[in-house]
């Protein structure tokens, strides 16, 4: 049994930006809940408690959002109460609510999305549609862990001579910006020299090929078609107005309905798949492990 990260990068990524994009152009609240609960156990499933940080994070973001949106938007018929002379409205309050799931939902999807997807995967997605792109998108994500451990290094560097200390302010500013500069040139040279090593090496002289690791299996194929399967069934609830919910001037949501509520569970079924396929693998392994 494979885990969900094993899968092809292709049904990875459909099923990645469907769930996502479900929830980013849907307003209604019961699809923000399913999105919200769905990211935190697939990166609870995936990660364990180890990234408690993540989740401190998140959760204040969350609490801020809710709470920002009624002191500054004060719409809404139904007052709850008055601050400093601006009503803080229901409808506001629960648009807040609404958002702040939405947004924190996504950010864990794709939280989990950079930890499934690495340079490779995203190689082998990009590669077929556009080989530049595809090239200078592998060189940048290389890039990032460059750069900040040659930041890191040149800091300890600066440090271990005595150029600048950290309690003091003045000291610290300029430290910081002589190592950005540093950091600045390491850069250039170093685009240079990849540059000129690429060029010596044939980069386009002839026709690009591609390697191509992945493969598409019997259960890409089936994941795949049950993912577009319950996507479609969900968008089609959406964009059919049935999954519709009003916040101003008053809270006003209508009925979901037969293809409503088809697509609230399509939806839900959805992200539960690859949480059952990574809980499924995860205890498989610790099975194989006993058994050792």
């Amino acid at each position: 049994m494979r885990s969900f990260s094993e899968y092809n990068p292709i049904v990875i990524t459909v099923w990645f930006f469907s769930v996502t994009g479900i929830a980013m152009f849907s307003s209604y609240p019961l699809i923000m809940v399913i999105s919200l609960i769905g990211g935190v156990l697939f990166f609870t499933v995936r990660n364990g408690l180890s990234h408690s940080r993540v989740h401190i994070f998140f959760w204040l973001l969350f609490v801020i959002l809710a709470i920002a949106n009624p002191l500054i938007s004060h719409n809404g018929k139904t007052v709850l109460f008055v601050m400093n002379h601006n009503p803080v409205t229901l409808e506001a309050a629960l648009y807040g609510l609404n958002s702040a799931a939405m947004i924190v939902g996504v950010l864990y999807w794709f939280r989990s999305f950079t930890q499934i997807m690495t340079s490779e995967k995203l190689l082998y997605i990009t590669g077929s549609l556009s080989p530049k792109l595809s090239l200078v998108l592998s060189m940048a994500l290389r890039f990032i862990p460059l750069f900040s451990r040659q930041s890191v290094k040149t800091n300890n560097t600066q440090k271990a001579m005595g150029l600048y200390k950290d309690d003091n302010i003045i000291d610290d500013i300029k430290g910081k910006s002589r190592i950005f500069s540093i950091l600045v040139t390491w850069a250039l040279e170093n685009g240079i020299i990849t540059a000129d090593s690429m060029e010596a090496r044939g980069y386009g002289v002839h026709r690009r090929s591609q390697l191509k690791r992945f493969v598409f299996r019997k259960a890409d194929i089936l994941l795949l078609t049950i993912s577009l399967l319950l996507v479609c069934i969900t968008a089609a609830a959406v964009v059919k107005g049935f999954l519709s919910f009003q916040f101003y001037p008053t809270v006003c949501v209508e009925s979901p309905g037969i293809l409503g509520s088809a697509g609230l569970i399509s939806y839900a079924v959805l992200i539960l798949l690859p949480i059952i396929i990574e809980t499924e693998a995860c205890l498989k392994w610790k099975y194989l492990r006993s058994g050792i």
